[in-house]
């Protein structure tokens, strides 16, 4: 893990403002099956929470990634450390330090299954 730190003078909870912005924005550009894994609790894990959603297609998933950077930008005033998957639109990741953005297509999070992978995480489903 190179030079990513986590910000540990706040630690996140389920209801910190970037968490909410980001599965409102989600919700606001119709991704679907959001869910939120709570991973403070796993020692390996490179984030507090992940934030896993669905997007059917590739203008879709350029559109939900551009409106959660918008939105936690504009109401949290947080750029990401870091954002990878703008060529292929399979699966864009965008990583807030302590939280990460998984964008996915159904098929992509069918096949990597990282709610599986991080099961010992508690998982919370957020109506679409």
């Amino acid at each position: 893990m190179s030079n990513r730190k986590k910000k540990s003078v706040t630690r996140l909870t389920r209801n910190s403002k970037i968490i909410k912005t980001i599965i409102n924005a989600i919700q606001a550009k119709k991704g679907e099956n959001i869910i939120s894994l709570d991973l403070r609790n796993i020692q390996e894990a490179v984030a507090d929470f992940f934030i896993i959603c669905e997007a059917s297609n590739q203008p879709q998933i350029r559109a939900l990634s551009e409106y959660i950077e918008e939105q936690v930008g504009q109401k949290c005033n947080e750029k990401p450390y870091h954002q990878e998957g703008y060529q292929a639109m399979k699966w864009v990741l965008i990583d807030y330090v302590n939280v990460v953005v998984h964008i996915m297509t159904p098929e992509t999070r069918y096949f990597y299954k990282l709610e599986e992978m991080w099961s010992d995480g508690k998982t919370e489903k957020h109506s679409d």
